[in-house]
């Protein structure tokens, strides 16, 4: 009875159901750093996996965000979403189990096999959970506090997620010296850990009051309720923007891992640190892209975060060429902490933007068409590049600068592209394009980048002047920043064509 919906919530109600909220997203995030990601990868390659397999468990998860589409008519259809949510999750969460267990096989094409297929299914039945989770919490938390709210529960998770996910790499490379012929099931302990923390998560999910969802978001047809964000010419552009910027993220991102440990003989701990820097970095700077967010727009953020982001993609292709250098190590860690900059603000905005150009009572059909299309661009990009992957590694692409004088000709090597320098340089370009696409939409009271920038610059100094006074530390802050394109038009007075007032959020 507990999980049914609510007519009225008081603000005690409301403000309980944050708390536990914010607790879910914690463990969450400690879910994802034991079982996801790096990890997974770790896990993938102890087991054999081909560069082909790596793309597809990259693709997976997105590619599972298809179960949105009877996701919506199950939400319509019941009208019980903590239900639903509380269910899948417990469901998807269940299958870290019997993958943990993946090694005992003894056979490395069956536990790879396996290994895609219960992270299709585990993700599959998180998509049902999102679709159900993003309605609800859409209706549940005040539009005036999303950007403040969510950089706090995304900051409180990603700070366990940091401490979680550089003990698990640890955890490994000590196992690792401890068992050399077992190291494969230092990976089954952490799917072990990852199962108890998201029991956690979902207990504390589960206390998250639903309130009933409102006459005005009626039964609609299945195939209406798809087509509706369609036929809002804003919305539509947004959607083109969110799948563009997917597609680019995650032609190269998923990859990023292989190619340390592989290309530059990282070790799973050395790769897990700098992932922790990475993520201090997003933590320093969330709450700065929160009040920004709130206080001016979630486009102005994105303009500003996601060119800095492209930027750092594209300095992969500089970290060996044509051999690792004495900077790549330094250039690695730089690369990570501006990546993790510009994800906080990233990762914000594109979740608050689509809330809050959905309209009212529409939500779940809205957000789940965006997230269905994003999720497919973001799913395409790593099959396709694991399935080029080993080709690109017999090709390369060199571009020379050639000085001539009386004495003789001089060639001098500029660039040189070989194997994942493609996918950066080919991720760095799909980017570009997804910003083209953002400068067509439209939210009310966007301002230009560069006032963002000078927005964010200002709340820097002001945090650091509280720490030091030393003055080379303040214009310090604005080094990352400068980075920014000023490209964005200038914000219109009124809202344009088929605005309406109000990334995906992070979800379960």
């Amino acid at each position: 009875m507990r999980l049914l919906p609510q007519d009225t919530l008081t603000e005690a109600d409301v403000e309980a159901g944050l708390s536990a909220l914010v607790k879910d997203g914690m463990y969450a995030q400690a879910v994802g750093a034991l079982t996801s990601g790096v990890i997974l990868v770790g896990y993938a390659l102890a087991l054999g996996a081909s560069n082909a397999v790596i793309g597809l468990l990259a693709a997976v998860p997105f590619l599972a965000q298809l179960a949105q589409l009877p996701a919506i008519a199950l939400v319509e259809r019941f009208r019980a979403r903590r239900a639903i949510a509380v269910a899948a999750l417990a469901a998807a969460r269940l299958l870290l189990l019997p993958l943990a267990l993946l090694p005992l096989l003894g056979n490395p094409a069956a536990e790879l096999s396996l290994l895609v297929a219960g992270t299709a299914l585990s993700a599959g039945l998180g998509a049902v959970a999102a679709c159900s989770w993003n309605s609800w919490i859409h209706q549940l938390v005040p539009r005036a506090r999303l950007g403040t709210f969510f950089a706090r529960r995304q900051l409180l998770a990603t700070a366990l997620s940091m401490v979680a996910g550089l003990a698990a790499g640890v955890f490994v490379d000590a196992w690792a010296g401890w068992y050399p012929g077992a190291a494969v099931y230092a990976f089954s302990l952490l799917f072990v850990l990852g199962l108890a923390a998201g029991a956690a998560s979902t207990w504390h999910l589960a206390r998250v009051p639903e309130p009933r969802m409102p006459a005005t978001e009626r039964r609609t047809g299945f195939r209406d309720a798809l087509r509706q964000p369609f036929r809002d010419r804003n919305f539509r552009r947004l959607i083109i923007f969110l799948a563009a910027w997917n597609f680019a993220a995650n032609l190269a991102t998923p990859f990023f891992t292989v190619y340390m440990v592989g290309e530059l003989g990282l070790t799973m701990g050395a790769v897990t640190l700098l992932l922790v820097a990475s993520q201090g970095a997003n933590i320093l700077v969330l709450n700065l892209w929160g009040q920004l967010s709130d206080r001016l727009t979630n486009k102005s953020v994105l303009a500003t975060a996601a060119p800095v982001f492209l930027f750092s993609t594209l300095a992969w292709v500089f970290l060996k060429m044509p051999v690792p250098h004495a900077l790549t190590l330094p250039m690695l860690v730089a690369i990570h902490v501006l990546m993790g900059m510009a994800t906080a603000g990233v990762t914000l905005a594109t979740g608050n933007i689509g809330l809050k150009l959905a309209p009212p009572g529409q939500a779940t059909a809205y957000l789940a068409a965006s997230s269905l299309f994003s999720s497919m661009a973001a799913g395409i990009a790593p099959i396709l590049g694991g399935l080029v992957a080993d080709d690109l590694a017999a090709r390369q692409l060199s571009v020379t600068v050639q000085w001539a004088n009386p004495g003789g000709r001089y060639d001098l090597l500029a660039v040189t592209l070989r194997h994942w320098d493609f996918f950066f340089l080919g991720a760095f370009l799909v980017g570009l394009y997804a910003l083209h696409r953002l400068s067509l939409v439209r939210e009310e009271g966007e301002v230009e980048e560069r006032i963002v920038v000078r927005e964010l610059v200002l709340e820097a100094r002001r945090s650091i002047r509280n720490l030091s006074s030393v003055a080379g530390l303040r214009v310090g802050t604005m080094f990352p920043f400068g980075l920014a394109l000023k490209a964005v038009p200038p914000a219109p007075k009124g809202p344009g064509p088929g605005q309406r007032a109000g990334t995906a959020v992070p979800g379960p």
